[in-house]
């Protein structure tokens, strides 16, 4: 029993167009090898995926450092200056790539930097707002009276350091009895 035949077309797909891109690419390379090892023939395969990413494979064991024993000091030469034009050409793809991602990371921070200096904005908008409400409830002549206590103790407080973190807390209303105390002890 064989394998069926298949429509050679477009995989519609995308999910299983990937796998069989994969499966496919690996296969033609494995093969490449083969044929280079078994044949000793120079095979050379260059694969660009949808995606645009380079996959490739090239005997030439002498660029490896292998079988250099029948070459001239010109050939050897020339092999060190391909070797060198590869590997200038390795590094500067490398140095653009980390260039394009501190280019990024120095754009976030850049955001990240503006996005505190809104919120710093906000929070000292927030303490003005407090500020002009203390004064509207507690009266602004009575910042150093009795008030005052009542006023930190409810973790609201108008100090001189703006950089003193606020902390808001919700607390019970106090409960006033307006009865006497002799009723009082009746209905307990």
């Amino acid at each position: 029993m064989g394998r069926g035949k298949i429509v050679i077309r477009r995989i519609d797909n995308s999910t299983s167009r990937q796998v069989t891109f994969s499966k496919r690419r690996n296969g033609l390379l494995k093969k490449a090898k083969e044929l280079a090892i078994l044949c000793d023939a120079e095979v050379g395969v260059m694969i660009f995926s949808s995606t645009g990413k380079l996959y490739d494979f090239a005997s030439n064991r002498q660029m490896m450092g292998e079988e250099l024993s029948g070459l001239s000091v010109k050939d050897l030469q020339n092999l060190e200056n391909q070797l060198e034009m590869s590997l200038r050409g390795v590094r500067m793809k490398k140095e653009q790539i980390l260039m394009d991602e501190i280019q990024e990371l120095n754009q976030k921070g850049n955001l990240i930097h503006q996005e505190n200096v809104e919120l710093y904005k906000k929070v000292n908008l927030i303490r003005q707002e407090n500020t002009e409400l203390y004064k509207k409830v507690y009266g602004s002549s009575n910042a150093n009276g009795p008030n005052r206590n009542t006023f930190l103790a409810n973790g609201l407080g108008v100090g001189e350091d703006s950089h003193v973190p606020v902390h808001l807390q919700l607390s019970q209303p106090e409960q006033q009895s307006y009865e006497t105390p002799a009723r009082a002890t009746k209905l307990g």
